[in-house]
């Protein structure tokens, strides 16, 4: 065979292999995004059921376990003008949980680092000052760019909606794990307003 065919035969190979290369690199590329649009998002969540949370001392509670009650869902924190409302949740709780109603506690320091403290630090400080015993979980984070998702779903589903203004927001679910009434932090939870919303959510 002459140089010259040799030659023209090494460079038939090199388009050749180029070509498959060029072939692979566009077959990855295309390929992610066909499987993404083939991959539907997960549907938003429509109770509160569909969320699983960690309790103050770090066990996972699913919020289907209160399925069938009437839930008031408030961020707290410890060193907030609002603190006090603990002894009014508690207050409500004990009047109502044997009629199938509980709070839930979700210490958030969202607002002025008003809740620096850690999980053990928590539920000594609400338990000692202002015995609390309904049920208290984990720091989670109810507004900002790490919100947790449990708080997108409330803050999206609500009526209004709209971001959680302060410590001590409060929102009433229903039996059927959906947002029924939301109330301004200000809003004392053993208000006449609060207390009828759950005696009708109760019914």
């Amino acid at each position: 065979m002459s140089i010259h065919l040799v030659r023209r035969a090494t460079a038939a190979l090199i388009m050749l292999v180029a070509f498959g290369a060029i072939v692979m690199f566009a077959t990855a590329n295309t390929t992610p995004k066909e499987t993404n649009s083939m991959t539907a998002p997960s549907p938003s969540a429509t109770s509160i059921y569909e969320f699983s949370m960690k309790d103050i001392d770090g066990k996972t509670v699913k919020l289907e376990d209160f399925k069938g009650k009437a839930v008031l869902i408030v961020n707290v924190a410890s060193k907030c003008g609002n603190t006090p409302q603990y002894e009014g949740l508690e207050k409500i709780y004990k009047q109502y949980k044997d009629k199938g109603f509980v709070v839930l506690g979700f210490p958030a320091n969202n607002f002025m680092g008003q809740e620096p403290g850690s999980e053990a630090d928590i539920k000594q400080f609400c338990t000692q000052k202002y015995n609390v015993t309904f049920p208290m979980f984990s720091k989670i984070s109810v507004k900002g760019d790490d919100i947790h998702p449990l708080y997108k779903y409330l803050t999206q589903a609500s009526n209004p909606t709209g971001d959680v203004r302060w410590n001590f927001g409060k929102f009433l679910i229903g039996k059927d794990g959906k947002i029924i009434a939301r109330f301004d932090p200000k809003t004392l939870p053993e208000s006449q307003e609060v207390t009828s919303a759950i005696e009708s959510a109760l019914k």
